[in-house]
C-alpha cells in the first residue's frame, strides 16, 4: 500500500491528546505520516513528546470570533498550500467547519468529518436548531465521509443528507480496557480515598467533565444535597471553553452547610482510573452529549451509571440494566436515582458488572480505532 500523508484537526490540544492520539498511533504504526493540528497548549507538548508533529493552529471556540476564524483558517490553508495531504480528518465543530473549507479550497483529495456530537440537539429551540442543521448541511457538500459516534447522530446525518460523499457511519467511541478495569485492591481503593480527605466506608458518586453548565453541575449539586454519599468532581473549565461558567455555583456549594463534607473539588487530574477504581456510582447529567467517553470510562470500571437520557448517553446506558437513565435539569428525579443506587450495594454490584460487559462488547478502544482505519482505506 502506498503511504499516505494525513492531517489530524481538532480545536483544543486536549481533544489531541485525550482522544485521537490511539488513532494516530495506529496510522503511524502502518508507515503512514501523520501531521496533528490545533491550538497551542501545555498536552501538545505532550503529544510532540511521543513523536507527533503537532502544527499549532490558534482555533478560537467562540462561535462567532468571526476575526479569529478568519486568521485560523489563513494559518491553515498557508499549511495545505505548502504541503501536499492526502487526507484531512477534523474533529470539533468550530475546527471541522474551517479545516473542511480550507482543504476543499486547498483541493485536498478525501475530506474526513469525524462528528463527536453535532451542535443541533433535541432541546433547542427550532429556528436555532436548524440554522446548525443548515450549516452542517453546506459543509456536508464537500464532505467524503462522514463518521458519528452516537447511532443517533448517523441517522440525523443520513435524514438530513449531511453528507455529499453518502459514507455516514456511526464508529462509536471506546476506551482501553488495560487501562479501565475494576479495582482487584481494597488498599489501592482505601488509599486513594483517604488521600481525597473520603471515609473508606463511605458511598461515592464521581463524575469526570469540564466544569461547565451544561455537563449539569448546578442540578448534581443541588440533587446531592439530599444524599447520603461524597461526591468526587474530577474536571476544570478549559480556557478556550465558551460554555457557561459554574463558578458561582461551586462558591455557593462551599459554602453550603447541607454539603459541608458531602463535595470534593478534585480539579484537572491524571489519575482518572484510580479514582473511579475508588468509587461505588459514577454520574453524568449532562443537557447535551456526543458519545461521552467519560461514561464508557465508568462502565468499563465495572461503575454502575446514572446519566441523563439525551443523545449518546442512552446509547450507552442501558435504563434498568446498566445504569438509570434521568430526565434533563431533574434534580429531584437525578437525587433519587442516586439515592437508589447507594442505598442498595446489589444493585451496584449487578448494574456494574452489566456495564463492564456491554462496555468490553462495544466500546473496546482497538475496535473502534479498527474501524476507523477500514473506513480510511488505510
Amino acid at each position: 500500500m502506498v503511504a499516505m500523508k494525513i492531517l489530524e484537526l481538532c480545536a483544543v490540544d486536549f481533544t489531541l491528546y485525550h482522544f485521537l492520539m490511539p488513532l494516530i498511533r495506529e496510522i503511524s504504526s502502518r508507515d503512514h505520516e501523520v501531521v496533528a493540528a490545533c491550538a497551542e497548549g501545555i498536552r501538545a507538548a505532550e503529544v510532540r513528546s511521543q513523536g507527533v508533529r503537532v502544527e499549532p493552529i490558534p482555533f478560537s471556540r467562540e462561535l462567532m470570533a468571526f476575526q479569529k476564524h478568519y486568521r485560523s483558517y489563513r494559518i491553515l490553508s498557508e499549511l495545505l498550500r505548502r504541503e501536499c495531504f492526502d487526507i484531512v480528518h477534523v474533529h470539533t465543530p468550530i475546527a471541522a467547519a474551517i479545516g473542511r473549507f480550507a482543504a476543499w479550497r486547498a483541493r485536498v483529495p478525501t475530506i474526513i468529518y469525524t462528528a463527536h456530537g453535532f451542535y443541533f440537539h433535541e432541546h433547542m429551540r427550532f429556528w436555532e436548531r436548524w440554522f446548525f442543521i443548515s450549516i452542517e448541511w453546506l459543509l456536508g457538500r464537500i464532505t467524503d465521509v462522514l463518521l458519528t459516534q452516537a447511532e443517533e447522530d448517523a441517522a440525523a446525518a443520513r435524514r438530513y443528507k449531511l453528507c455529499r460523499g453518502g459514507v455516514i457511519e456511526a464508529i462509536g467511541n471506546g476506551v482501553d480496557p488495560g487501562t479501565f478495569f475494576p479495582c482487584p485492591d481494597p488498599i489501592e481503593r482505601s488509599q486513594m480515598r483517604v488521600r481525597n480527605v473520603t471515609s473508606v466506608d463511605a458511598c461515592v458518586i464521581v463524575t469526570v467533565g469540564r466544569l461547565v453548565a451544561e455537563k449539569g453541575y448546578p442540578e448534581l449539586l443541588t440533587a446531592i444535597s439530599g444524599v447520603d454519599a461524597v461526591l468526587w468532581l474530577v474536571g476544570e473549565r478549559l480556557d478556550s471553553d465558551h460554555a457557561h461558567d459554574i463558578g458561582s455555583h461551586i462558591e455557593r456549594a462551599k459554602n453550603d452547610p447541607k454539603l459541608q463534607g458531602k463535595v470534593r473539588f478534585l480539579g484537572a487530574r491524571l489519575d482518572v482510573p484510580e479514582i473511579l477504581r475508588a468509587a461505588d456510582v459514577f454520574v453524568l447529567p449532562s443537557h447535551r452529549e456526543g458519545m461521552p467517553r467519560s461514561i464508557i470510562e465508568a462502565m468499563m470500571t465495572g461503575l454502575p451509571v446514572v446519566a441523563t437520557d439525551v443523545r449518546g448517553s442512552r446509547e450507552e446506558v442501558c435504563d434498568n440494566q446498566t445504569g438509570i437513565l434521568v430526565p434533563v435539569r431533574a434534580p429531584k428525579t437525578l437525587s433519587e436515582a442516586l439515592t437508589k443506587l447507594v442505598s442498595d450495594p446489589v444493585l451496584r454490584r449487578n448494574m456494574g458488572t452489566a456495564g463492564r460487559a456491554r462496555a468490553l462488547q462495544r466500546f473496546d478502544e482497538s475496535k473502534v480505532v479498527a474501524r476507523q482505519i477500514e473506513l480510511f482505506g488505510l
